[in-house]
């Protein structure tokens, strides 16, 4: 079967995932995701960048000989008691930061540093640039980076229950970002990777990225599901894994193209580049796209489906509509021989189709 065959199974309903029916299973794979994820960060905790916990950085350019050795030992001589984390960026780069250093007491301490990096690596003074920031402006950042974030996630929470009229539909796409969020950072805090400005504009991308595939997903969810009690073929969440189903193709299909061009940033940045805002931004972006269609698909429709189910009316009607099969079945059987067929010509939105069964041999 072909991907536009195979598409369009999914779409009427013929070829069917009970992505919704096996939650519990989605469900304990995103637990062990998270708990993974919690115990990188507590295990080894995020590597915060130099904005967000002070110091200071000094870059070399166009070295013959990126050796590391030179800008060690002109922090031994200029800033004593330091301790230097010195890195070779590509093939003639080298990155130097020696901490948190005092300016006030000593405001020509900067230009002294470079001109000792300029004579260590025999280059002009020009080709060493530097950057020095306060513990104060650090925590500052931190903390305008941490408001930006819960501001919006209220702002979410907002729009997504006036457009669709449901808080649950609301909290089920909070829990599919926080689970987002919460693995990717843990990523990070696994390859060790700094976590920068860059990086922070990368998660907030990936959350937008995120609840927009999850808001295409609930649209179908809510087609479908218009006019589920005033029906007695399917329950709710036979209709809510129908829109998984019909959107399946599409989050997949958009993801991989997504994601090709980010590895590609990844791997260059990474790898040859070594520049730390490609690589940043592109490990956000990578990580964040791949969880977020699988949370859109495996955690938003299914945690919003076992928020809907403890509705009274919704309980009711999914009790009605199995009753119904129970009797009808000469087993008693209910759940596995009834699927969601074919959608007919001019029916109702948001009713399927009379179910298939299989014939008992």
């Amino acid at each position: 079967m072909g991907i536009a065959a195979w598409g369009n199974a999914l779409h009427t309903g013929e070829k069917s995932y009970g992505i919704v029916r096996h939650r519990r299973s989605w469900f304990l794979v995103s637990g062990l995701l998270l708990a993974l994820a919690v115990g990188l960060l507590v295990g080894k905790g995020v590597n915060l960048g130099l904005a967000f916990r002070g110091g200071s950085q000094f870059t070399i350019e166009n070295l013959q000989d990126p050796s590391t050795q030179p800008a060690i030992d002109v922090a031994t001589d200029l800033v004593p008691g330091s301790i230097p984390t010195v890195k070779v960026i590509g093939n003639d780069t080298i990155r130097a930061e020696y901490g948190i250093i005092n300016i006030d007491d000593n405001p020509g301490l900067v230009d002294d540093i470079k001109e000792a990096l300029a004579d260590a690596y025999d280059v002009p003074v020009d080709t060493v640039s530097s950057e020095v920031i306060g513990p104060t402006w650090g925590a500052d950042v931190s903390s305008k980076a941490l408001k930006g974030l819960i501001i919006f996630i209220l702002l979410v929470t907002v729009v997504m229950t006036v457009y669709f009229h449901a808080w649950r539909m609301a909290a089920a796409a909070l829990i599919a970002l926080v689970h987002d969020l919460v693995f990717t950072v843990g990523i990070y805090a696994g390859v060790g990777f700094e976590i920068t400005p860059a990086s922070v504009i990368g998660f907030l991308t990936i959350l937008g990225y995120s609840l927009y595939d999850t808001v295409v997903v609930f649209d179908k969810v809510r087609e479908n599901t218009a006019n589920v009690t005033t029906q007695g073929r399917y329950t709710y969440g036979e209709l809510a894994n129908l829109a998984v189903n019909q959107t399946l193709v599409r989050s997949l299909n958009t993801s991989i193209v997504a994601l090709l061009p980010v590895s590609a940033i990844l791997y260059i940045g990474a790898y040859f580049l070594g520049a730390g805002t490609l690589k940043d931004i592109s490990l956000a972006l990578f990580v964040g796209m791949a969880v977020g269609t699988y949370s859109s698909i495996f955690v938003a429709t299914p945690a919003e489906v076992a928020l809907r189910e403890r509705e009274p009316r919704i309980k009711a009607h999914t009790k009605a509509v199995l009753d119904a099969r129970a009797g009808a079945s000469p087993e008693g059987k209910v759940g596995d021989d009834f699927r969601v067929g074919a959608l007919k010509k001019g029916q109702h939105k948001g009713v399927a189709a009379q179910p298939k069964r299989k014939r008992r041999s």
